[in-house]
């Protein structure tokens, strides 16, 4: 089963058989939050990291943290997100053990925590905060994982910045290592980061950012990636004029369909939000 939870988390994207029992092994029911928040599923995913958290592994307690707040922040709640990733960094300071080819290692988390706090003051508006972060995730980046991540903030902080050819750079370094990997939901996110990237370029570059949303919105469509899918078809929305009615429609439909598979907490940051649309 945990292999299988790691091939939908990292690998292929592809769930389990539906449905299946929650993991009994603490690492397995981290692997399941993560692909049960890939595809939306973000009360059940709580539930399992809501444990992990105070957990006497403070490696898993400290991914455990890193992951709800991805979710939180997933759903437009930035400041709720960077208090699950400070303490999220608190515990990766202490951390020891077995690095992990994944990073699901102290490593990892500490990167993760470092990384995703980058994120949340990046969400706040507070860019030069998020690139000092950002940068000291620099010195734990010895995974794939850690690596394409690292791209994604690195682009997003140039994007917030109104300096989108720098964002170009990083944004296509986290494509790479994502498909060197075969990754599937890192992928899609990465083309969804290119395309934005690259759009406000040359004609060209427009239709390869149109390719890369549309590929990165029927991939997370296979494999049922609906925390990203919604975001595809809002980006996808902005790039091509004749589907921008259509596109927008069906965003709306499956964020909708996300939060109804919310938590209470997940539901109210969303409304709050000016980042979710509903």
């Amino acid at each position: 089963m945990e292999a299988s939870l790691r091939s939908a988390a990292f690998g292929d994207g592809v769930p389990p058989d539906a449905p299946f029992a929650m993991p009994e092994s603490p690492r397995g029911r981290l692997l399941a939050a993560i692909g049960l928040g890939a595809r939306g599923r973000y009360a059940a995913a709580a539930t399992a990291l809501e444990g992990l958290r105070t957990g006497k592994d403070t490696v898993l307690a400290s991914l455990a943290a890193s992951t709800l707040a991805s979710h939180r922040r997933q759903l437009g709640g930035h400041a709720a997100a960077l208090v699950l990733d400070g303490e999220a960094f608190a515990l990766a300071m202490t951390a020891r053990g077995e690095p992990d080819p994944d990073g699901l290692d102290a490593e990892g988390a500490r990167a993760d925590a470092l990384l995703g706090l980058a994120a949340d003051n990046l969400g706040r508006g507070r860019l030069a905060a998020a690139r000092r972060l950002a940068a000291r995730a620099g010195a734990h980046t010895g995974n794939w994982r850690t690596r394409t991540r690292a791209g994604w903030v690195a682009a997003e902080i140039e994007l917030a910045s109104n300096i989108s050819g720098a964002a170009i750079a990083p944004a296509e370094r986290a494509w790479e290592t994502a498909r060197d990997r075969g990754a599937c939901r890192h992928v899609v996110k990465s083309q969804l980061v290119l395309g934005v990237a690259i759009a406000n370029g040359s004609s060209a570059e427009r239709d390869r950012a149109e390719a890369l949303v549309e590929n990165a919105r029927e991939t997370a469509e296979k494999c049922e990636l609906n925390s990203l899918l919604w975001v595809a078809y809002l980006v996808g929305a902005d790039l091509r004029a004749g589907h921008a009615d259509e596109y927008r429609s069906r965003s709306a439909e499956l964020l909708h369909a996300v939060l109804r598979h919310a938590d209470p907490c997940g539901r109210w940051l969303a409304r709050e939000s000016p980042w979710v649309r509903l």
